[in-house]
């Protein structure tokens, strides 16, 4: 039996030169949110967090947790970096 059932969104990370942009990203989650989405995805999926520091994710994998405040499941990518 799957513990997965319905639409999980892989959300991009909206950047500037500057890190995350937090408006676009807190934007971006309520819109999938409000369009049904019953999970989100973050920081695995779409390739960015490759080129993001560890405390970057962190941040943004915070910032998804608080922002979706339990309306729907968070999935998040590695926190840690990869060992090859």
């Amino acid at each position: 039996m799957s513990i997965f059932k319905g639409v999980g969104v892989a959300l991009v990370t909206p950047m500037t030169e500057d890190g995350i942009n937090f408006d676009e990203y807190g934007r971006l989650l309520e819109h999938v949110i409000g369009g049904g989405a019953d999970a989100v995805i973050v920081g695995g999926t779409t390739g960015e967090p490759a080129t993001m520091t560890e405390e970057e994710r962190v941040a943004m994998f915070r910032f998804a947790v608080k922002t979706v405040n339990r309306r729907v499941p968070v999935i998040i990518g590695k926190i840690g970096r990869a060992h090859v």
